[in-house]
C-alpha cells in the first residue's frame, strides 16, 4: 500500500495572492490571516496568553526553471490583536523578506501545507501553470475554485502522496517524516561514498517489502523510486554533513571551493534520479522476460533508453518494423519529450515512460499529434484528467504489448 497524503500532511489550503499578499508597497507586514478557518490554525495551536510561537517552514517558488526557488526559515504564529482587549483574536503568519517574497507577484498561486512533524510547506506558482495544475492534482483541487477573499480549504484524503515526495526530492526536500531509517545499513555496504547508481538501484529493491516486478510492474516501479530517493536523502545528507565540517580550502572558508561543491550535489541528484529510473525499468523489462537492449545505436548516433528487441534486429531490415518499439524514460517531461521523437526513424509510434504526473492537456495533445505515446504507472492516473487517462498506457499495458509482438 503506497504512503497517502494523509499519512503525510494535516491540513492544507490555497488561494491566489492579492496585492496586500505580494506587493511590497501596498504592505509591509508579509503575513498569512485565515488560518483557523481553513483548519490550521487550531493544529499550529492558538494560546490564550499572547505566546508568540515559532514554526519551522520551507517556502518554495516553482516555475518553469528546473531550479526553482527554496527557502527555509521559521515563521511566527501569533494573536495580532492580543494587546487590545476590546477586540477578538485574529491570528496572523509572519513571515521574513526572502529571496522567494521578492518573486511572487498578485495573482500567483499559492498552497500552504501542515505536516505531522508540525512544519509548513508553502508553495508559490504563477496562475494557470502547469506547476499549479501539478500542485492541485496532487492534492485533488483541480475543480475546486479558490475563496473569493481568504483561504480556500482542501480536503486531505487518500491520494497517494509519492508524487510530492518524489517532486521535492529532486531539490533534495524531504517532506514529511523519512520513510525508513537505513543510513547505518547504507554506510556498512558502501562506506561513506556515493556509490554507482546500479549498485544504489540494487540496495533500494532489496530493501522494498511485497512487491513484484512481474505482477504488479507499475507499484514496483513507484515503489522502488521512492525507496530509492528517501534512502539517497539520507546518504546525502550524511556525506554533505561531514564534508561541510571539514571546511573549504586551508582556512576553511573558500567560497569558490564551496560553490563548486555545491553545484556537484546538485548535478549529482539530477543525473542519479534519471539513471535510478532506467535501472528500476531495466530490472522490471528482464523479469518480465522481454527482449530489449538499453542505449542501443540507431540513426545518427541516437541511444533510445530501450530498444525493443535490439539493435541487431533494428539494423536488419528485413525485420518488420511494426515488431519493433521504443520506450523513452525521462522522471519529468516538459519539453524533453520531443527528444524521443528523433530516435529510431524505422519506429514512427515512440513510447516514453515518466514519472511526471497531472501534465497538461495541452502537451498530451502535442504528444498524441506527434505519434507519442505516453506510458504512466497505473496509480498517477488519477491526477490526469478523465479523457487524458483513457489514452494513457501503464508499465503493464506496454508490457504486455511487446510480448504480443512475439
Amino acid at each position: 500500500m503506497f504512503e497517502q497524503l494523509s499519512d503525510v500532511f494535516t491540513h492544507a489550503a490555497f488561494k491566489y495572492l492579492s496585492n496586500v499578499d505580494a506587493d511590497p508597497k501596498a504592505s509591509n507586514q508579509h503575513e498569512i490571516g485565515g488560518l483557523p478557518k481553513a483548519g490550521i490554525g487550531e493544529h499550529l495551536g492558538m494560546p490564550d496568553d499572547g505566546t508568540q510561537l515559532s514554526i519551522p517552514a520551507t517556502f518554495v517558488y516553482l516555475d518553469d526553471d528546473d531550479s526553482p526557488l527554496i527557502y527555509d526559515d521559521n515563521v511566527t504564529w501569533y494573536d495580532s490583536r492580543y494587546t487590545d482587549p476590546k477586540r477578538g483574536a485574529e491570528w496572523r503568519l509572519y513571515y521574513k523578506s526572502n529571496d522567494i517574497t521578492s518573486r511572487f507577484q498578485p495573482g500567483d498561486f499559492m498552497m500552504i501545507t501542515l505536516t505531522h512533524e508540525r512544519t509548513l510547506l508553502i508553495i508559490f506558482c504563477p496562475p494557470d501553470s502547469e506547476q499549479e495544475t501539478q500542485i492541485r492534482a496532487i492534492f485533488g483541487a483541480q475543480t475546486t475554485d479558490a475563496a473569493k477573499t481568504g483561504l480556500k480549504k482542501v480536503q486531505i484524503d487518500s491520494r497517494l502522496a509519492v508524487p510530492i515526495r518524489l517532486i521535492f526530492a529532486r531539490y533534495g526536500i524531504e517532506i514529511g517524516h523519512t520513510r525508513a531509517d537505513l543510513l547505518d545499513e547504507i554506510l556498512e555496504r558502501f562506506g561513506n561514498t556515493f556509490p554507482k547508481t546500479r549498485e544504489f538501484s540494487q540496495f533500494a529493491r532489496d530493501h522494498a517489502q511485497d512487491v513484484s516486478p512481474v505482477e504488479t510492474p507499475d507499484k514496483a516501479l513507484i515503489d522502488w523510486m521512492e525507496l530509492e530517493e528517501s534512502a539517497f536523502r539520507q546518504l546525502e545528507r550524511h556525506i554533505v554533513r561531514e564534508r561541510l565540517k571539514e571546511g573549504f580550502g586551508e582556512h576553511g572558508d573558500d567560497v569558490d571551493l564551496f560553490v563548486s561543491f555545491s553545484l556537484s550535489v546538485q548535478n549529482r541528484r539530477k543525473s542519479r534520479s534519471g539513471h535510478a529510473f532506467e535501472n528500476h525499468i531495466e530490472h522490471i523489462l528482464t523479469a518480465n522476460q522481454l527482449t530489449f537492449e538499453r542505449g542501443a545505436l540507431t540513426e545518427g548516433r541516437q541511444k533510445p533508453d530501450f530498444l525493443f528487441p535490439g539493435s541487431a534486429a533494428y539494423q536488419d531490415l528485413s525485420f518488420p518494423a511494426d515488431k519493433l518499439r521504443i520506450l523513452g524514460a525521462k522522471t519529468t517531461c516538459k519539453d524533453r519529450w520531443r527528444q524521443v521523437l528523433a530516435e529510431g526513424a524505422r519506429i514512427p509510434k515512440k513510447h516514453l515512460i515518466t514519472m511526471e504526473h497531472a501534465i497538461t492537456e495541452a502537451q498530451t495533445s502535442q504528444m498524441r499529434d506527434q505519434n507519442l505515446q505516453l506510458v504512466v504507472p497505473e496509480a498517477f492516473h488519477k491526477t490526469y484528467t478523465q479523457a487524458q487517462a483513457s489514452w494513457l498506457m501503464t508499465l503493464r499495458d506496454f508490457i504486455d504489448e511487446v510480448r504480443q509482438l512475439g
